[in-house]
């Protein structure tokens, strides 16, 4: 009987060196080993047997099991390893190759846009104002004069997050960076506000507001994540004249040319009154004789001044919103704004 068992697992282990695969060898252990195995018939056999026999059958046919359960293992690690060793083959890496350079970074040139934009304005004494981009209805649209039923306040067109403010409204990721006027302006008076109770005149506010902004859109010019840059001058004798001048220049320092031409188009903002889009024309180049919408702007509403800390009678100026996205691709020749998300290295390689 003994010589039985050995034969059993001899014969196991050539038909597990004949198994080239894991499949393969799951079928052979199948034969021996498995529900209907070789083995596993003994074993049910023993039923019949007497007490001393079913010890010393028992005992056999363990150590058979336990035989071939040792070649099955060892046949199964030789196929592993056999599998790694061609893996290995294949993801074989040439180490005495030089090794790659890491590039040198470089700005985003939206980010070389914006200090652009603040150099600019900076240079005609105007601050740079940054706040918070999870705002409350307030700041966003009822201290711009924005009415509880304008557009803007849909879901379909701006954010909300799950945060109530005090008036029960829930807070929104920031439209536009208008809310920052009013912080700043607020910020001002209290900075300047023993000199105004002494009967002083509180200094002009002269600031402008980039950052990112946030609105339900996507497509080749817009992206739910965008920038904006607001402006603002308010003062005892601001005027329109000055918003032109001051838009002028910044279009010309910033394109580099003196050969653009600007036009203010009637238009309406609830926060502004009278209110204007600008568009600039390129004399010369690709774009050339195209009218192209770069700002919006305005005089100051007055509700919007009164909400800032300030008397409307006393105090005027205009504002400005324009989107520094637009304008790096009016400056660079870019022709679709999700290029300046999507990470490719390609592309912003070109901006070193």
């Amino acid at each position: 009987m003994q010589n039985d068992l050995d034969s059993i697992v001899e014969t196991a282990r050539q038909a597990f060196a004949k198994a080239s695969t894991p499949a393969e060898l799951e079928n052979a252990k199948a034969l021996f080993i498995g529900k209907a195995g070789r083995i596993t018939e003994l074993m049910k056999g023993m039923a019949a047997l007497s007490v001393d026999e079913k010890k010393t059958r028992g005992a056999a046919i363990n150590a058979a099991k336990q035989a071939i359960e040792a070649a099955l293992n060892e046949r199964r690690q030789a196929l592993a390893d056999a599998e790694l060793d061609i893996q290995l083959k294949a993801e074989a890496l040439d180490v005495s190759l030089p090794g790659r350079l890491r590039e040198p970074g470089s700005v985003h040139p939206v980010s070389l846009t914006m200090e652009r934009i603040e150099l600019i304005f900076a240079s005609m004494g105007f601050d740079v104002a940054d706040g918070p981009e999870i705002e409350s209805d307030w700041h966003s649209f009822t201290s711009l004069n924005n009415p509880p039923n304008h557009p803007a306040r849909s879901m379909q067109d701006t954010f909300y997050v799950d945060i109530e403010g005090d008036d029960g409204i829930p807070y929104n990721l920031r439209p536009h960076t208008s809310p920052m006027q009013v912080r700043y302006a607020h910020a001002h008076i209290k900075k300047y506000a023993e000199l105004a109770k002494a009967g002083g005149t509180i200094p002009e506010i002269r600031v402008i507001a980039p950052g990112r902004t946030y609105r339900v859109d996507n497509d080749a010019t817009h992206s739910p994540m965008f920038h904006q840059c607001e402006g603002l001058w308010l003062g005892e004798n601001v005027s329109f004249k000055d918003l032109k001048v001051v838009f002028t220049d910044f279009c010309r320092t910033f394109f580099e040319s003196d050969d653009l031409a600007l036009r203010f188009r009637p238009s309406f903002f609830p926060f502004t009154e009278p209110s204007a889009e600008i568009d600039i024309q390129f004399q010369s180049g690709p774009l050339a004789g195209r009218w192209l919408e770069v700002a919006g702007s305005g005089q100051v509403h007055p509700t919007v001044v009164k909400n800032m800390g300030l008397d409307p009678e006393k105090y005027i100026g205009f504002a400005f919103g324009m989107g520094p996205d637009r304008l790096t691709m009016l400056r660079y020749g870019v022709s679709d704004l999700r290029l300046f998300f999507d990470g490719d290295t390609r592309f912003l390689r070109q901006f070193r």
